[in-house]
């Protein structure tokens, strides 16, 4: 609409008109406070630099240029717009602050045209002292990635970089930079960081000098209108504890909380401190506890007198680790907890107590009070797999300064791909690198040797498949599939292995009361169902049955997005899925054709079907999921250096 309205004529004049006027409103009634290094106050007045806002950040320049000018009322600063329609429309908006323009390289269409000529007026300005406003990652992005066009420019004149952010009462509007709209009345900072030169000898590292200054100078803008996020935030988790404290409860009357350990989501515990260096990992369920054991394994080689603190939200994690680590010698050096709730007196209980030198949470375990403490405790803080859905993003950036604020507190980020890196740095992540998937760097799933024998021979005269970490509502559709492929294999046995195995009583009763292996109970010749609703066995029915459903994926109420599929493939299974896979975007494009995708009930038994029928099939199909799910044995021990290293930052 507003292309539409911008794009010639009477329309044009008027909405410029409406524009000036509301941006001369908000930014007038703004209650402006200036933050300017002191090496950055002479350039900004009269010295001439670059001065870069991130694009974002662009209505928010006319402060600046006031600032300036109202310093010295000789100087005319120039902000260099891109040729395009867009430019033009910022070159005559921002006209009554008194900024002249220069015009980039690139027209409307995106053509070249004109960049020799722009270079030549821009040295020439910055030779007068004039102070060029640039946007690094303009005028078409990425967001917040420098772009090498003002890395050349400072060189090339050897004008400083002045790095700005800016905060103020605003509305995020759409498009690839998120722009910040001001809002009158409210209050704003701008804030100049240190200048930054670009020498022929820096000019490799200075784009992430350059993005490094730009966040944190974002950050700092920020800074005021994110601890009042975090106070209300602080405010409203105090104001909810009771209710919290009933909900544990009502947990505990589930099945989800263990007696006797409540205490613990309330930050106390009567298990004492050890002595020495103690590190905390936590992981909220049990795909994350599975990720971060061999980390916790490299750790614990790399440093004999490190304890590691493992903190997990649900009963079925802490089951899973301590049986991993029961048969290992380094078990006794892992103690765990349940994870206090996000309270601040709960959070503060549990930091006093157990006093980590460092701490790391996982994937997308974000809570503002928690990271907030330990900030304030001084306790150095990662985030190891980072990963951040596209609707998480979205409910972060609805309070972006305690998302800004919150990301800023850690040390640094691991993200597990590209994508959810890109995610964290729209929320304000600044010390994020893509390190891997810890999960794709896992190793198989164990087996118990004896236990591994016995099912295969439980299970080797008749057809047989898995499904693997079905959901509710999912077993249904597993059931009908089965019913159609007993029609023509009438010995059929299907395994079915609930995400939750508190639920194998409700799925068993559904299915003419199938076993339960929870039950001591194994199949008989006439059972078509089998419910193995244990935990931490997965690595056994893999091996045992390596025709395999991956579970959570089926269109319908609750399904997520899948669950990890290289645990099966990497013992060698033959696999589908349902088309609900984003939780595990980047596992199943490493699979590639290895892994079928299932729409519904009729197409998973026809897959199966095919696999029983021609088992040279199966065995090749499981042969390139194996070979495909071959990753990064290192990262673990990579991950684990990085940690030791955070327990010495002073």
């Amino acid at each position: 609409m507003l292309k539409r309205l911008t794009a010639a004529g009477v329309a044009r004049k008027a909405a410029i008109g409406l524009l000036r006027s509301y941006l001369r409103l908000a930014i007038g009634t703004t209650r402006w406070t200036f933050d300017i290094h002191p090496d950055a106050h002479p350039l900004l007045t009269g010295q001439g630099a670059l001065v870069a806002f991130w694009h974002e950040a662009l209505a928010l320049t006319p402060a600046l240029l006031w600032w300036s000018t109202s310093r010295n009322p000789a100087l005319r600063p120039h902000v260099l717009i891109s040729r395009n329609r867009d430019g033009r429309l910022i070159a005559d908006v921002i006209a009554p602050w008194g900024a002249g323009t220069v015009a980039g390289s690139t027209d409307r269409k995106g053509k070249d045209k004109g960049g020799a000529a722009a270079l030549r007026q821009l040295l020439a300005l910055l030779r007068t002292g004039t102070p060029i406003v640039i946007t690094p990652d303009g005028p078409r992005g990425p967001r917040r990635q420098v772009e090498q066009g003002v890395i050349g420019l400072s060189r090339l004149s050897g004008a400083p970089i002045v790095p700005v952010g800016g905060w103020c009462a605003n509305r995020r509007l759409g498009g690839w930079d998120r722009m910040m709209l001001p809002l009158p009345f409210g209050r704003g900072r701008i804030v100049c960081g240190a200048p930054i030169t670009v020498t022929r000898a820096n000019q490799d590292t200075a784009p992430a000098r350059l993005a490094a200054g730009l966040d944190a100078a974002m950050h700092a803008a920020a800074r005021n209108r994110a601890g009042a996020a975090q106070r209300l935030w602080a405010a409203l988790a105090t104001l909810l504890a009771p209710a919290l404290t009933l909900l544990l409860h009502r947990r505990l009357a589930r099945g989800k909380e263990i007696r006797g350990r409540l205490r613990e989501r309330m930050g106390l515990t009567p298990r004492p401190r050890p002595p020495g260096k103690l590190i905390w990992l936590h992981a909220a369920s049990v795909g994350e506890t599975q990720s971060i054991l061999p980390v916790i394994a490299r750790l614990l080689a790399r440093d004999d007198t490190l304890r590691v603190l493992v903190t997990t939200a649900t009963v079925t994690a802490a089951t899973l680790l301590d049986q991993r680590l029961a048969a290992t010698r380094e078990g006794a050096r892992v103690l765990h907890q349940f994870v206090p709730l996000d309270v601040p007196r709960w959070v503060g209980r549990f930091l006093r107590h157990w006093r980590p030198d460092a701490a790391a949470l996982t994937e997308s375990e974000l809570w503002p009070n928690l990271v907030e403490a330990c900030h304030r405790a001084g306790i150095p803080l990662a985030l190891l797999n980072a990963r951040l859905s596209d609707r998480a993003r979205a409910g972060w950036s609805r309070v972006p300064g305690l998302a800004d604020r919150m990301l800023g507190r850690f040390a640094w980020i691991a993200a597990r791909s590209t994508l959810d890196a890109t995610r964290l740095r729209a929320l304000g992540a600044a010390r994020i690198g893509v390190e891997g998937d810890l999960k794709g760097a896992a190793p198989p799933l164990p087996a118990d040797p004896v236990a591994l024998a016995r099912l295969r021979g439980l299970l080797a005269d008749r057809p047989v498949w898995l499904a693997a970490a079905t959901h509710e509502g999912e077993e249904e559709q597993i059931a009908q599939a089965a019913r159609q492929i007993r029609a023509r294999h009438p010995g059929l046995l299907t395994l079915i292995v609930p995400r939750h195995p508190e639920r194998g009583p409700a799925i068993a009763a559904s299915l003419d009361h199938a076993p339960r292996r929870a039950a001591g109970r194994e199949p008989g010749p006439d059972d078509a169902f089998w419910i193995c609703d244990t935990l931490g066995e997965l690595g056994l029915f893999y091996r045992a049955v390596p025709i395999v459903f991956i579970g959570n994926s089926l269109p319908g109420p609750g399904r997520r997005g899948g669950h990890n599929p290289l645990e099966p493939a990497r013992v060698g299974a033959a696999l589908a899925t349902g088309p609900l896979t984003g939780n595990f975007l980047d596992a199943f494009a490493r699979l590639g054709e290895a892994v079928r995708t299932v729409p519904d009930a009729d197409a998973l038994a026809e897959w199966v079907e095919t696999m029983l029928a021609d088992p040279t099939r199966a065995v090749a199909a499981g042969q390139r999921a194996q070979a495909a799910s071959q990753a990064d044995a290192t990262l673990p021990d990579r991950l684990a250096a990085r940690l030791l290293a955070l327990m010495d930052v002073p």
